[in-house]
């Protein structure tokens, strides 16, 4: 997997202070996306286990991790998406994640990133529906808090 760029003292990508990692690789293309140059699953830089180690380090002093891209789950990044999870709660079990992608959650609902993931922000980028909500870049898009959604089905 190769990576954009990451934050390390975000406010903008979620509730808190937050770390947020932007991975490359983006099927959707969608038109007017604020983050082109994260299309290409090939641009960027390798996400190396040092990298990895160094973004986890900043997590420590925030609330959590951010993950953006591109698409986390575009299925190039699956497997390192997924493995970075598991290592962030590992690590930090109270902390929390949220990730952005253009599936909608009733196409990647199986897979098993979706266990570690907090908050998911779904569906393609829509220049022609605006909104003011928080979080979300256009109007279609939904933010989904999954982990309480979890605690609600084990009771």
């Amino acid at each position: 997997m190769n990576y954009d760029r990451y934050y390390t003292c975000d406010l903008v990508n979620g509730e808190g202070v937050r770390v947020t990692l932007f991975v490359c690789g983006c099927p959707h293309a969608c038109p007017g996306c604020h983050n082109p140059s994260t299309w290409d699953r090939k641009a960027g830089r390798p996400f190396t286990a040092e990298i990895r180690e160094q973004l986890l380090a900043h997590c420590a002093t925030h609330d959590g991790l951010s993950l953006s891209g591109g698409d986390p789950l575009h299925p190039a990044n699956r497997a390192e998406v997924l493995a970075l999870c598991r290592l962030f709660k590992d690590r930090y079990p109270d902390k929390d994640i949220w990730l952005w992608t253009g599936y909608l959650y009733e196409e990647v609902r199986a897979l098993e990133i979706l266990r570690f993931v907090d908050v998911l922000i779904d569906g393609r980028y829509r220049q022609d529906l605006p909104t003011s909500k928080p979080w979300r870049g256009s109007a279609n898009q939904r933010l989904l808090r999954l982990k309480e959604a979890r605690v609600r089905a084990e009771r």
